[in-house]
């Protein structure tokens, strides 16, 4: 049984949704602020939190930038239509997904199954042999799912992880942002955008000059592409 971690100042939201989870076997864990979450956090064995942004006391921002300095466990975040920069920021300070409220509960439970799953196969795969893809000064090591940089370990999500899988697995393809949501979310496009703001996360974290990026580049009007030096 995996455990879910639902964080929302409304408490018939998080009621709600414990309901729809528990319904799927997930065991649930409440919070109604980030302080709440941390602390909950901390406790706990979480596989994925449910985060709302805007909450008292400490916001679902904060909270997840500091969940985020010692663990990579998917973070869905919960924001009203018209909070699109909050959105947008929850992406960047390493929030997985997000979903929009009102929420349709069968979309909700999607998004968990998914994540949870792309989280788990990250955490616990294990292969027979070495598979182990360079790139210039950048290492892959798919046993032990790191990538490094001259030899230094970098802290990835999952998600992360995925996408520059894809990419070094295939130097020099270009792959378009739709392309690339289907091959790491494992669903139709549903929010393409959201591949840009990962994109972005894991340029600040390879690169030198994010400006102009030694390995990770756009092909204008295209896509993406991991580039063979």
């Amino acid at each position: 049984m995996y455990n879910i971690l639902v964080v929302d100042d409304e408490r018939e939201i998080t009621d709600a949704i414990e309901i729809y989870l528990t319904n799927q076997n997930y065991k649930v864990f409440k919070g109604y602020n980030g302080k709440e979450a941390l602390e909950i956090f901390d406790k706990e064995n979480i596989h994925l939190i449910i985060m709302d942004i805007m909450m008292p006391v400490l916001d679902g921002s904060c909270a997840t930038m500091k969940i985020r300095e010692k663990s990579t466990v998917p973070i869905i975040m919960l924001s009203a239509k018209s909070e699109d920069m909050d959105k947008i920021l929850g992406l960047n300070i390493g929030a997985d997904d997000y979903v929009t409220k009102p929420f349709n509960p069968l979309e909700l439970i999607a998004r968990v199954n998914s994540n949870i799953r792309r989280y788990m196969s990250y955490s616990s795969g294990v292969k027979k042999k070495d598979n182990v893809i360079t790139i210039g000064s950048i290492e892959l090591n798919d046993d032990s799912k790191e990538v490094s940089i001259d030899g230094e370990a970098i802290k990835t999500t999952p998600l992360e992880y995925k996408i520059i899988h894809l990419l070094m697995s295939n130097p020099n393809k270009v792959f378009s942002i739709q392309e690339i949501y289907e091959k790491v979310w494992e669903e139709p496009a549903y929010n393409a955008d959201t591949v840009t703001v990962h994109i972005r996360r894991i340029r600040e974290k390879i690169e030198i000059d994010t400006k102009n990026p030694k390995y990770l580049k756009v092909v204008w009007g295209i896509g993406y592409k991991f580039e063979k030096q």
